[in-house]
């Protein structure tokens, strides 16, 4: 019997043991790890799109006592602020009580998603039916996204300045929109292509109408009538499509996947699951930290970040080097010894795949936040590929919070991968580590996550603010 246990303690000792959370939590987390959930799922159902998602971050920030940051501003320990970019992303700050030449614990996600944006002339009829024509944004498998339900979520931005939103699938009594597919008794052509190319991009095209216009037998009379009911409804004519931004985003709700309730489906998890953590850890801070926090809710980074309001831009920039005016510090001087979590999803090991894994080195559902010290692709090209040093001190914060965490790679080295926001942060001269919860179908319409993740990932934010 004693050489058994001496046994277990050099296996406790000596080995990196990964361990299936519900077996490690206690019922007083379990409870926290299903009410935390609760409050992310109405997250994602409320911000479905970036501005969508900016709007709520920020009604839940000004509910716990965050104001608007504005330039010249005097900062004290404890106030908290916020700054919006251009309605797309926005970047919060709890002020600490050591000053900014200490450095930033800073928190970066994106709230942006795979989707379909209209094109900026989209409506055409065919047929005696009408359609939208889209451009599909970041990394989609087209053929996911037809025959389901869609809604369509944006804002058209008047030449008078003035701007019209645009919600139509959201409500109960809202129609919802669709993307035809060949019936198969005709697709024995199109089954013959690889996946990728069954569905060109140029096919998808949404339903919106097929009723024509009374009283007119000229051409594009269904074209008309869609158009009719827009002007009704919202005031826009064809040619304002040029200055929209209108999506088209999966029309499901967030939902318990499993008997067990243990799973999230929805769409949008990445990157709102982290960026839901990073928001929600921030408002749940205790009293003045001792570095002033930062989270960094981007947008882009579905297509590589760039744009005035993705993590490429000098948003980020601007609001910190505002922070440090307040205490007339040189904002090279605080990035520098600032520290920050890119917050990511990271792709969850699937045996029904397990071809594309390398099993050892991939991220687990229910086994905690997944931390990867490089993402990239193949040769970790667009890696930041964060120092052994920056590993070893988030290792040691959640240790000591009993944060549940695992290593983790995306997939096997020469199947592919994929890039963050890390790299750009990285530029920055800030000590960056990818961390995220681990996706199931990630990209696709309907994604899955274990809540027991959700709520380590969030802990794990929380750990980075109080340092």
């Amino acid at each position: 019997m004693e050489e058994k246990n001496e046994l277990k303690q050099l296996r406790d000792k000596l080995l990196y043991q990964k361990k299936n959370g519900w077996d490690v939590v206690d019922e007083a987390t379990e409870k926290a790890i299903f009410d935390y959930c609760e409050g992310y799922k109405v997250y994602l159902d409320k911000g479905k799109t970036e501005r969508t998602c900016v709007e709520y971050s920020v009604e839940l920030a000004k509910s716990s006592g965050f104001v608007e940051l504005k330039r010249g501003m005097a900062l004290a320990p404890g106030m908290k602020v916020y700054r919006v970019n251009r309605g797309r992303a926005v970047n919060l700050a709890v002020i600490g009580s050591a000053p900014l030449d200490q450095g930033i614990s800073i928190v970066a996600a994106h709230i942006d998603s795979p989707r379909l944006d209209l094109k900026p002339t989209p409506l055409y009829e065919d047929s005696d039916m009408a359609f939208f024509k889209t451009h599909y944004y970041g990394g989609i498998r087209k053929y996911q996204w037809v025959t389901i339900p869609l809604e369509l979520r944006g804002v058209v931005a008047m030449k008078d300045g003035s701007m019209v939103n645009v919600s139509v699938g959201s409500q109960p009594d809202d129609p919802l929109f669709t993307i035809d597919d060949l019936l198969p008794h005709l697709g024995g052509e199109q089954s013959k292509k690889p996946l990728g190319e069954a569905i060109p991009a140029e096919t998808l095209n949404i339903l919106v109408g097929s009723r024509p216009l009374k009283g007119d037998d000229s051409a594009g009379r269904v074209k008309l009538a869609v158009l009719e009911l827009l002007y009704r409804r919202y005031g826009i004519t064809e040619a304002d499509f040029i200055s929209a931004e209108i999506e088209a985003v999966p029309a499901f709700c967030a939902t318990d996947i499993g008997f067990d309730r243990s799973l999230i489906g929805a769409y949008g998890h990445d990157d709102r699951v982290c960026g839901y953590a990073g928001l929600k850890a921030m408002l749940d801070l205790n009293g003045t930290p001792c570095r002033t926090a930062v989270c960094v809710l981007a947008d882009k980074e579905e297509v590589g970040s760039h744009g005035v309001s993705g993590m490429q831009s000098h948003f980020f920039d601007t609001f910190v080097d505002d922070l440090c005016a307040s205490q007339n510090v040189p904002v090279k001087t605080c990035l520098e010894k600032s520290f920050c979590l890119s917050c990511d999803v990271t792709a969850a090991y699937d045996p029904n795949f397990a071809e594309v894994y390398e099993k050892n080195n991939s991220a687990m559902i229910n086994q905690g936040v997944g931390l990867c010290k490089y993402t990239g692709s193949r040769g970790k090209s667009g890696s930041s590929d964060a120092g052994a040093e920056a590993v070893a001190y988030v290792r040691r914060l959640l240790d000591d919070r009993n944060v549940l965490w695992q290593m983790a790679e995306m997939g096997k080295v020469d199947q592919g991968g994929g890039g963050t926001v890390a790299c750009y942060i990285a530029d920055r001269n800030i000590d960056t580590l990818d961390a995220g919860v681990p996706v199931l179908s990630m990209h696709a319409p309907f994604e899955t996550v274990s809540k027991l993740d959700c709520y380590m990932t969030y802990a794990a934010c929380k750990a980075i603010y109080e340092g």
